[in-house]
């Protein structure tokens, strides 16, 4: 059994999600909000280092049509960011079609809800028990 983390990155807040390869149901686990980049990285280390996850996944941003934006290379240097500095495995997941759902939730601070969802994706898309 593997532990896994999932991220929906923001600028403002970043949602986090855990779940594992046993069970592979998804569960919102926090929101990160520290005012700097530094802060939400010593957050997330915290969080690395509580959970031990084998495994973190980052849900990857695009235009319906695929086409990248800012969002989507922000978010890919987060993921890198995440391997870097924790030398944790990461892997960039499609959110674009969980955006549907989150829409449902306006007004709420939804960010683990958002992580949820793109690690359930995860789960749902990779049938493989590791």
């Amino acid at each position: 059994m593997e532990t896994l983390l999932a991220f929906d990155f923001g600028l403002k807040r970043i949602g986090v999600a855990i779940g594992n390869t046993l069970i592979r149901q998804a569960s919102a686990l926090t929101v990160i909000s520290a005012a700097t980049n530094d802060g939400k990285f010593v957050e997330l280390g915290k969080l690395i280092a509580q959970w031990e996850p084998k495994r973190c996944v980052v849900g990857l941003p695009s235009h319906p049509d695929g086409v990248a934006h800012e969002m989507t290379v922000r978010c890919r240097r987060f993921a890198n960011q995440l391997h870097g500095r924790f030398g944790v495995d990461t892997i960039l997941v499609d959110e674009r079609y969980s955006s549907a759902v989150i829409a449902q939730k306006q007004g709420e601070i939804i960010d683990a809800e958002a992580a949820a969802i793109i690690l359930q994706q995860y789960f749902d898309e990779n049938h493989e028990h590791n």
